[in-house]
């Protein structure tokens, strides 16, 4: 999952006051957090279906459940935002992270993990729909840049790591085990914000008829279309690569934990370049990265039996997807200049409900037909995907002309 801007929040002038710092990085914790719960059952899928008896799929709508509540907070939260502190806000979801890592971890059966998916889902869509514009209030003007990196910061650490590290933590203490394991981490970023935020006080924000009066616009409807079919595609095989990997490749924990853990290094790396490529190649950039996508899932299913072929069409997925939501973010910024929060809300939602699609999908394809069926779908999608960011581009220069 990237950075995203806020539909909620109007950032108040900047005022001649020292930047808090501790804020900032209390924040980029809490992001850390957050990203490390919601992509946790990718790690432990095997593990999680095995011992709640259910299959792979099932276990898999671990993501889209999170997916479908964080899409609605995110459209939704703006009225709730706009009547209490911020402060008060963040920690009230900072506390929903810490009840979803602990009712996932002491589930007793399917439906309750499903709450506890369900409780990461409102702090997800939560947090990212007002964290940015957040973070734009806690410092002057002239430092919002590297505040923003900063807070993305905790993203970008946990994408690396969050996969590798819970199937790691899997294998060692068990899936409940590695879940709890970010009951602490939240609990410090909660402790953290409570001492280090300023109360910060409500302001109006813009209602869902604003988010989505964007669509009216077509250069916009398709790039949203776009971002959408790229999310949906990833999903819909990245959801199911761990029991690939186990089944197909026949790789062992530590050869998984491996796997995973080159996916999030190249990821890094992948984000960390693509900045050279947005600024004079944005829309080219957008339509190439669904192809290559679409070209390694394909490449993924022909050499899936090969340790080191695998391993190299991983660290090409990983440079690739992970950098891809940073072009669409850059696009969005470019787009809409002077409705960024607008448009970042509805990327928001639009992006849980592609997760949370893809990944419905691509379980009931990998449950009754297998994993060919399944990358074979994130293959079309991500084709059609690019298509679409190709048609907000032709619009985007008919529109400049």
């Amino acid at each position: 999952m990237e950075l995203r801007l806020s539909n909620d929040d109007t950032v108040a002038p900047f005022e001649a006051k020292p930047a808090a710092w501790g804020a900032v990085f209390a924040l980029s914790l809490g992001a850390f957090a957050l990203v490390a719960s919601e992509f946790m059952p990718v790690s432990l899928l095997t593990p999680v279906a095995g011992e709640l008896g259910i299959s792979e799929g099932q276990a898999g709508l671990a993501i889209s459940v999170s997916g479908a509540f964080a899409l609605f907070t995110s459209l939704f939260i703006a009225p709730l935002a706009g009547r209490l502190d911020r402060k008060v806000l963040l920690l009230g979801l900072t506390l929903m992270m810490i009840v979803s890592s602990t009712i996932a971890a002491f589930a007793p059966n399917y439906t309750l993990f499903m709450v506890g998916r369900a409780f990461i889902g409102v702090a997800i869509g939560g947090f990212w729909s007002m964290s940015a514009a957040t973070a734009m209030r806690l410092v002057p003007a002239e430092k919002v840049p590297r505040a923003l990196a900063i807070l993305n910061g905790g993203n970008a650490l946990a994408t690396v790591v969050a996969a590798p590290l819970g199937s790691y933590l899997g294998g060692v203490i068990g899936w409940r085990g590695a879940f709890f394991c970010l009951v602490p981490v939240a609990a410090l970023a909660f402790g953290w914000k409570w001492l280090a935020l300023p109360a910060m006080r409500p302001e109006g924000g813009q209602g869902v008829g604003a988010v989505f009066r964007l669509l009216g616009r077509p250069a916009i409807a398709l790039g949203m279309a776009g971002v959408s079919l790229l999310f949906m595609g990833q999903f819909a095989l990245f959801t199911y690569l761990r029991p690939f990997l186990e089944t197909v490749t026949h790789a062992g924990v530590t050869t998984l934990s491996l796997l995973l853990l080159l996916v999030g290094v190249a990821g890094f790396v992948g984000t960390s370049l693509i900045g050279l490529f947005l600024k004079t190649q944005l829309y080219r950039t957008l339509v190439v990265m669904p192809l290559a996508m679409a070209a390694l899932a394909v490449a993924l299913m022909l050499v899936g039996d090969s340790v080191g072929m695998t391993a190299v069409v991983l660290c090409l997925w990983g440079l690739v997807a992970t950098a891809a939501p940073v072009g669409w973010w850059t696009w969005l910024a470019h787009s809409l200049p002077r409705e960024a929060e607008a448009g970042g809300g509805l990327m928001v939602a639009v992006v849980q409900l592609a997760i949370a699609s893809g990944a419905t999908l691509g379980g009931l394809l990998f449950d009754s037909r297998g994993y060919v069926a399944s990358f074979s779908l994130s293959a079309a999608i991500l084709a059609a995907g690019a298509l679409f960011a190709a048609l907000a581009a032709r619009t985007a220069r008919g529109q400049a002309r």
